[in-house]
């Protein structure tokens, strides 16, 4: 066959495969697969919206006047509920410093309830505090923290602060409701400490926190169970990521105080909206003298954004 004519053919297929391809039906778009999704519970908003979840009675709830007690020889947590006509949670809730096992003749303890006051010396009264703001943030196994950041207005230590937070879902309905307390025993005046709570159960996606005002206890001018110990030299060191930071420092204690066997420091994270996202305690049983200082160390670790500030508090006991 001559060249030209073979040409010739192989270019008349060419354009005829041509047409046949831009005249084929077209074949409509693949239609994906479906996917499922799991929703991931975030935190509250910020503090600006905490009114619309945030309930707090205008006066604290009426509460037992504490007195207290010192253990005698052959004095046990039972016998000491029994006597005093309280349940041995109140008790040990109101003593969390104290083991139930190890109670030497002599401790000082509070009882949580309005017998007579037989030490006859006058008591504190029941007083309301601030709600500052509410956060929280879930676990791997949706659990939830929160965070209810309680603010002291008056110029006396406050003891016993408790709220009470209440999960609600879409409808309103109950979920889950615990009492939340504070990492130390006491608030200080005019400063802010969060007090704290951990749902353990699986918490439905977009449950609701609220919030109720329980109890503050206003301390009486020098009360000698707590010692006026102060933080300084604090340092902090957040971590690169932000979710984590080392803080150290020292606790001081003046030289006309008593000395103190136990220390704790606590060390509140806030990112840089001003939520509260982490809380640590540290603790110290090895005692300060007065005029000395106690030097701590520890990490804390946030449940939320990035770490921007750590505020601290410290409290000393005899």
């Amino acid at each position: 066959m001559p060249c030209s004519t073979l040409r010739f053919l192989l270019l008349t297929f060419l354009f005829t495969s041509l047409l046949l391809t831009d005249c084929s039906p077209q074949r409509p778009p693949s239609t994906p697969s479906a996917v499922n999704l799991t929703p991931f519970l975030t935190s509250t908003g910020s503090p600006s919206q905490t009114p619309d979840i945030l309930v707090v009675a205008e006066t604290a709830l009426p509460t037992p006047t504490p007195f207290t007690y010192t253990i005698q020889q052959g004095d046990t947590i039972s016998s000491i509920a029994l006597e005093f006509g309280v349940s041995i949670d109140d008790l040990q809730a109101a003593n969390p410093e104290i083991s139930p096992n190890a109670m030497s003749v002599g401790l000082v303890i509070k009882i949580p309830s309005q017998p007579e006051n037989r030490s006859g010396e006058p008591t504190p009264t029941a007083v309301p505090f601030t709600i500052q703001q509410i956060e929280c943030y879930p676990t791997a196994d949706r659990g939830l923290w929160c965070f209810v950041l309680a603010h002291n207005d008056f110029s006396e230590f406050m003891e016993n602060v408790s709220a009470q937070v209440t999960l609600v879902d879409a409808e309103g309905a109950t979920l889950a409701s615990q009492t939340a307390l504070l990492p130390l025993n006491i608030l200080p005046p005019n400063a802010s400490l969060p007090l704290t709570v951990f749902f353990p159960r699986e918490i439905p996606f977009g449950a609701k926190p609220h919030v109720q005002v329980l109890k503050a206890i206003r301390l009486l001018p020098d009360d000698e169970r707590y010692l006026p110990a102060t933080t300084n030299n604090t340092l902090l060191q957040v971590n690169a990521d932000g979710r984590s930071a080392r803080v150290n420092g020292q606790v001081l204690l003046p030289s006309e105080a008593k000395a103190a066997s136990q220390v704790w420091v606590t060390g509140t994270a806030y990112d840089k909206a001003g939520r509260v996202v982490g809380v640590r305690k540290w603790e110290s049983n090895t005692g300060l003298s007065p005029g000395k200082s106690l030097p701590f160390e520890f990490m804390v670790f946030s449940l939320g954004g990035r770490i921007e500030r750590v505020e601290f508090a410290v409290e000393a006991r005899p």
